[in-house]
């Protein structure tokens, strides 16, 4: 039996029923890490003594109580911007290189309840800005699939970590498909929730009106039982929406999507999407007809426009939040400073990566007087409009069906130095967070070179629940799921 192979759900019956102990699964996680992790790069810190002695509590426990809840003894990764009290969380970024927090967040706490284990915190674009897991202060993480490509970003670890087996599943988040994007780049599911289904308390913030925390897994139905443990109301968090909790494992019992309206809108099939990835979409697209749900075109005219308000508004809300760090009350804080502020200064040129430091500076000119009201305040305009859109789309549909990424994973170094490339990579998820919309990635087929294509589905707020009965129909009838990386 091998461990490291088996779904979540797969390796919870086996701990349920007795057959494996929780330390033979910490051993055999640690094991397959020790094994990959030097080519795949995937985490940024491994929790080995704290989770073998979780793993040895929770065996104790067993010992006279069979019972367990559907991630105990579970061994997860955690995107390395998500805090977790006494484990260091570092954002990939020197600013925070040795910072421990002192709580934990309210997903991880969540986790904590229900017994989990942490093999370790993985890597990231800095401060989860970036598409490609290259703006790391720690060095790029790999695709498992070819370790000459990027596993997409900014939550390729976590994704990374999944596909390559290095952890059961895992949580990233996604600011404007940085779930999503590296789920379709190694292979994997990743699902972003309704902005406000989970919690964003004790994540660090990029833009705080995008982002959202979700899960990365190796199939949809273990993307359910993760969402069924994470979301829910958090009176902690202001943006937390009071809206009652499914449960979304019962989304799985239906392999079908008779009665469902699916839009394909018109503007993600245009010019620029690569050929591969439009034959593979289509092909998913006539599974889910088969299926018995219904194709419907519907037009989203401000896609267009996208790609310019995200990075108006993402840009402007980082210069607000990275403005905290500046060498007072933690991270890093400059040797070479004479005064208060050169201080400032040298902190932020030293312990801010270039892609950091470029964002910072496009959102501080959009924030800045006699500029605020032509950029931001119209960029703000412009997302109700790309809301809208949406809106009078899922008046005639329940579903909307598109690509992840307009190209398969790409090698690495081939956009570094082009960020308007490498920004042009989320033009098919950015929207989904503008809106505040949920989205799911799943594998649906794969590039003549071996590298995976990804499927999104979008669905209306809070109806997390079809977009996963959909995903899921998809997934059964397809054998994409079952093909794993071998890591050469």
């Amino acid at each position: 039996m091998v461990l490291h192979k088996l779904t979540l759900r797969e390796l919870q019956d086996k701990l349920t029923q007795g057959e494996v102990s929780a330390r033979e699964i910490v051993h055999a996680y640690y094991l397959r890490i020790s094994q990959v992790e030097p080519k795949i790069k995937a985490y940024i810190t491994q929790a080995v003594d704290s989770a073998r002695a979780q793993a040895e509590a929770l065996d104790q426990k067993l010992k006279n109580w069979r019972r367990t809840m559907p991630l105990m003894g579970m061994p997860l990764a955690i995107k390395d911007n998500i805090c977790t009290e006494g484990v260091l969380t570092t954002c990939a970024s020197r600013m925070l290189g040795t910072f421990v927090p002192p709580y934990d967040a309210t997903v991880i706490a969540r986790l904590r309840g229900q017994g989990y284990l942490l093999l370790g915190k993985t890597n990231l674009d800095e401060f989860a800005m970036g598409s490609s897991t290259e703006n790391s202060a720690f060095g790029p993480s790999r695709n498992p699939w070819n370790l000459g490509y990027v596993p997409g970003g900014s939550s390729g670890g976590s994704a990374a970590a999944v596909a390559a087996d290095e952890c059961v599943a895992a949580l990233g988040s996604d600011t404007g498909g940085s779930i999503r994007q590296p789920a379709a780049c190694c292979g994997v599911v990743g699902l972003k929730p309704t902005y406000g289904r989970v919690s964003r308390y004790g994540l660090v913030a990029f833009a705080s009106s995008l982002d959202q925390i979700g899960p990365i897994t190796k199939d949809v139905a273990d993307a359910a039982v993760l969402l069924n443990v994470i979301a829910g109301h958090d009176p902690q968090d202001s943006t937390s929406a009071d809206v009652s909790v499914p449960d979304y494992t019962r989304a799985l019992k239906k392999k079908d999507v008779k009665k469902l309206k699916i839009g394909v809108p018109r503007e993600y099939f245009a010019e620029g999407l690569d050929p591969e990835v439009e034959q593979a979409v289509r092909a998913a697209l006539d599974q889910l007809n088969e299926l018995g749900g219904e194709i419907i075109d519907v037009s989203l005219p401000m896609t267009g426009v996208a790609i310019a308000t995200y990075y108006v508004i993402a840009t402007a809300e980082a210069s607000s939040n990275l403005a905290r760090y500046d060498g007072v009350k933690y991270g890093l804080r400059s040797k070479q400073a004479k005064d208060l502020l050169e201080m400032y200064m040298k902190t932020r040129q030293e312990g801010f990566g270039p892609e950091v430091k470029r964002r910072i500076m496009l959102g501080t000119y959009t924030l800045s007087a006699g500029y605020y009201e032509a950029y931001y305040g119209k960029a703000q305009a412009v997302r109700t409009l790309i809301r809208r859109d949406f809106d009078a789309a899922f008046q005639e549909v329940d579903l909307i069906v598109t690509p992840v990424m307009p190209t398969p994973a790409f090698k690495l170094g081939e956009k570094i130095e082009d960020p308007l490339q490498m920004y042009l990579s989320d033009i098919y998820t950015i929207s989904v967070n503008l809106a505040g919309i949920p989205a799911i990635s799943l594998p649906c087929g794969f590039s003549k070179v071996g590298l995976p294509i990804g499927l999104q589905i979008l669905g209306r707020p809070f109806q997390e629940e079809t977009v996963l009965r959909a995903a899921y129909a998809y997934e059964q009838a397809t054998n994409w799921r079952t093909r794993r990386p071998t890591i050469r």
